[in-house]
This record gives C-alpha cells, structure tokens and sequence, in this order.
C-alpha cells in the first residue's frame, strides 16, 4: 500500500521525487513543483512587469511545461507579462511538422499568439538539405547555430524583450560536460547562468526551469495531462550531446545530486581575472551579434552556397581566411571542406523568402525588410 504524501498527510503518496526524495501526492507536488518555478524566477530577477516574452516552443515537454507554468503564475503572482509563443521550422521531414501540429494544439488551448520561423525562409536551406550535404556527421552543428540566430530574429520581429527557454536541471549539466570536455572556457562562464541577460544573441534569454529536473517535468506533464511531442529528432543520435548525456546518467546512477552538482558547479565557475574575451562586434555581412568578421551562421552559408559544407566546422580558420581573401582553393583544401566531387555542381539553394507567423497579418509587410537587414544597428541594442 502506499505510503502517504510526506507533505499533506491526508492522501496516499502517488510519486517519489527524483530531485528530493518526498513521497508526495498529486496535489501536493503540483504545487511544490509551481511554487519552487516561482521562487526560481523571483530569486533570479528573470522578468520585469511589462515586458514581452517569447517562449521557445518546440512542441516537446520541456517548452510546453514552461508555457504552461509562465501562463499560470503570471496570472497568480501578476507578473506583468506579455507571453508569445515562437516555433522555429528546422525542415526536418516526419518530426518537426509532427512536433509544430503539437505546438498548434497547444496555442488553441492557451489562447497564446504563436508565430512561427523556418530556416529554408531565413537562410534558404532546410536541416533535410544540410544532412544531405554533410552526411551523418556535424548536422547539430548547424542546426544549434541557425537555431539560436532563427529565435533572435523572430523575437525582434515580435518585438519580444526576452527569450524564455525549456532548458531545465538535466540539459544544464549535459552543457557543463560538454563544454568541459571539449575545453571551452568562454561558454562555461556565460552559458551556465540563471540571469536574463545570459547567452549570446541579440535579445536576452533565461531558463526559469534550470533547476527542474527532466523526470519531474515529465511527472508534472503527466499530472496536468499536457499534450507534448516526445520523439526524438532524427539527427540526435549523432549529435555530440548524446555521449554528454549518456555520462550524465552513469553519474546520477551513482550519485543522485550529480545534476544539481554540475548545475552548481556550473554557476560558479569563472574565468581568470586575465583572460581577455574576444569584443562582441557585428557581422559584415548581415549585422548579427559575431566576435569575427563574420557571424557562425554566416561563415556555415558560406560553405554551403560554396558547395563547401564543412567550412565553419572544426579548426579551418585558414581556410575561411582564404576565402574571405579571395583566394581559391586546391582540390585538396575542396576536399577536405566536403566540396562536391570535380565538375559537380553544388545543389542549387532554396530561395530565402518571407518569414511565416500565424499572428497579425499586418507584420507580413516588415519581413522582407527584416530579412535583406535582418539586424539594423538600432534593434542590436534594443
């Protein structure tokens, strides 16, 4: 028989918590789960009364908890909040259409505006036509890089003033791994923070869910009975990630606050007082937040208009150098950044048209401006 919620003790426990150990009921841990997203979010100053936020909404579980829970405790604490939905179509066949179909649902329950933004739109390729390029090597590459650049620019469009995430406790100590394993330093300081003003893009982002735990996220879906796409995308197994997360969960297995600890650790890590950080400029070419002459999402478009697919990955700063230079390239130099075989034309690119939203017509007539100056001076500072 059940033992009884720890909490209320009037009603038998229905769960254990992964992230405490408190055998709780349904209703007690509803409410623990809401008051600690609350506390989260006041603790860490996310939102300002007034402002505009756009929730990144995939259609999986983590974004559709957090529309619901920022949906909820602005209208119980009076945040203040304008809530937006954004969607990103990466053109991946079979899952993105099906996990979008969920988002819909999910606009029509919530009464959210939803727009919706797409990378064959913005940058002329869809992530179908990238893998093609590439193989089954380096597509998350791409995709994190036009991803993070495609929720910017449909945030400016919305005029949104933040970026909320699903980012929860799990994908924030995989990042820690991650960018330890490979070394980074810059992306260790910035990336593991709570605040609004973290990341790198043009408009600030916060992760009100970074200390909730994936498996009670996936509790707190069950209980509210949330309707959420849970498939993983096609070109996950691939992904660097993957080996991040595998390592994550032999290391819960061993020690449960292993999560929380990397989340932590991650929060306190800092860089030496010495160690000076490459100037955040603007790209040459479409005006985007880049250290470099060029933006990262720019620097990929370049390969693969060039038929160069591998060109903004690895260490091949030579080589960009040349053909920023205008410089040609030997074969081998073709080669080795993925060129098409000798005499065979790239595959022509798709044209980049105007940008979808399922929300005021009216914005129809902004697009195509947005897109030929995607980032004019004024809206980087915005």
């Amino acid at each position: 028989m059940p033992a009884p919620c720890s909490a209320c003790g009037a009603s038998l426990a229905a769960l254990r918590r992964p992230k405490t150990g408190h055998a709780l009921c349904r209703a007690c841990f509803l409410a623990a789960f809401e008051e600690e997203t609350h506390q989260a979010i006041v603790a860490g100053r996310l939102f300002r009364p007034g402002e505009t936020v756009a929730i990144g909404a995939s259609g999986g579980k983590d974004s559709t908890v957090l529309a619901h829970l920022l949906q909820l405790l602005d209208q119980r604490h009076g945040y203040g909040l304008r809530l937006l939905l954004l969607s990103v179509d990466e053109g991946i066949a079979g899952y993105r259409d099906a996990s979008l179909a969920a988002v819909r649902r999910h606009q029509r329950r919530s009464g959210l505006p939803l727009h919706v933004v797409s990378y064959r739109q913005l940058y002329g390729w869809s992530m179908d036509r990238i893998a093609r390029h590439l193989g089954p090597r380096n597509n998350c590459t791409f995709c994190g890089v036009f991803r993070r650049q495609a929720l910017d620019r449909g945030a400016l469009l919305m005029g949104a003033d933040k970026i909320a995430t699903g980012h929860n406790a799990d994908d924030v100590a995989e990042t820690v791994l991650m960018n330890f394993l490979r070394g980074d330093g810059g992306r260790l300081h910035r990336g593991a923070g709570t605040g609004p003003a973290g990341g790198e893009g043009a408009v600030p982002r916060c992760k009100p869910l970074r200390h909730a735990y994936e498996k009670e996220i996936v509790l707190y879906a069950y209980f509210q009975g949330l309707d959420y796409f849970s498939t993983e995308c096609v070109y996950a197994p691939q992904a660097y990630r993957g080996y991040a997360r595998t390592l994550l969960k032999e290391l819960e297995a061993a020690r449960p606050s292993a999560v929380a600890d990397l989340g932590h650790s991650g929060e306190r890590l800092s860089l030496r007082s010495d160690l000076r950080m490459p100037a955040r400029g603007t790209c040459q070419r479409c005006g985007y937040v880049a250290s470099q002459p060029l933006c990262k999402a720019c620097v990929l478009l370049e390969g693969l208009d060039r038929g160069l697919p591998k060109l903004g990955i690895g260490k091949h700063r030579r080589l960009r150098d040349k053909l920023q230079d205008g410089q040609p390239l030997t074969q081998e130099e073709r080669r080795h950044l993925g060129a098409p075989a000798e005499g065979e034309p790239p595959e022509e690119q798709e044209p980049r048209g105007e940008l979808g939203t399922d929300e005021e017509p009216r914005l129809q007539g902004h697009v195509k401006e947005l897109i030929i100056k995607p980032f004019a001076e004024g809206e980087i500072t915005r």
